[in-house]
């Protein structure tokens, strides 16, 4: 069953949205903002709705203490995957890649029906992802584009996308909020993090598989074990 839940989320493979971000903000600069991407904000308290909608789908759950305590880093890891998200569209568009609503349906389908049903991928997105369950249709969408942005430059491992992702990354000017961490372009990840995707750099990106053969796990909440103190994306503040 645990195998199972490993494998019913991943779409595509390539580097998700965990793994990256961003630096900047919550300055004199840019006061209350996680981040600023191309120019565009990305607000504390943003961040922190994004949060805050996986803690309570995380203490409705049985598992809830042991999915709190291995998401310690939630805030980071939310924080990374709404940076990477903004990088990938960059780069999908200089692409000229794009996804409709019915691609991203299409995958989605493909995964409930892989899970079980709905109830049962919204249980695997929290488990394995971290991911409440407005969130899982991002997830989704993030997945498709990465594996079409792979077939338009023919990409075959994961490391075949970085430059395209780097190139992306250093135009859009990502700032990060030092309470976040700091933004390393050329690794598309904060600069204390380690991103999933990089980890599997070596592997396959498969960009010509179907959603449903999926690989990997969600990055929404790898990397993630330290103590929920220290995760500034649960705070309050909004500095």
């Amino acid at each position: 069953m645990h195998r199972r839940r490993r494998t019913a989320l991943s779409v595509s493979v390539v580097l998700l949205a965990a793994g990256p971000f961003l630096a900047a903000c919550g300055s004199t600069a840019h006061p209350g903002a996680a981040a600023v991407v191309g120019g565009d904000r990305i607000e504390v308290s943003a961040l922190q709705a994004e949060v805050k909608d996986v803690r309570t789908a995380q203490q409705q759950s049985p598992q809830s203490a042991q999915l709190i305590k291995d998401s310690g880093q939630l805030g980071k890891v939310k924080l990374s995957n709404m940076i990477f998200d903004r990088v990938l569209a960059r780069a999908a568009e200089q692409a000229g890649v794009s996804v409709s609503r019915k691609e991203t349906q299409d995958a989605r389908a493909a995964m409930v029906q892989q899970a079980g049903g709905e109830d049962q991928l919204r249980e695997q997105a929290l488990t394995n992802g971290g991911l409440a369950p407005d969130q899982i249709d991002t997830y989704v969408q993030r997945q498709v584009t990465e594996q079409k942005l792979a077939q338009a430059i023919g990409a075959r491992t994961q490391q075949d996308l970085l430059p395209v992702l780097v190139k992306a990354s250093k135009e859009l000017h990502v700032d990060v909020n030092p309470r976040y961490g700091s933004w390393n372009a050329s690794q598309i990840q904060l600069a204390d993090y380690q991103a999933p995707w990089i980890a599997r750099a070596k592997q396959p990106a498969a960009p010509q598989a179907a959603p449903e053969d999926q690989q990997g796990a969600p990055q929404d909440q790898q990397g993630a074990a330290q103590d929920q103190q220290d995760d500034p994306g649960d705070s309050a503040a909004t500095g």
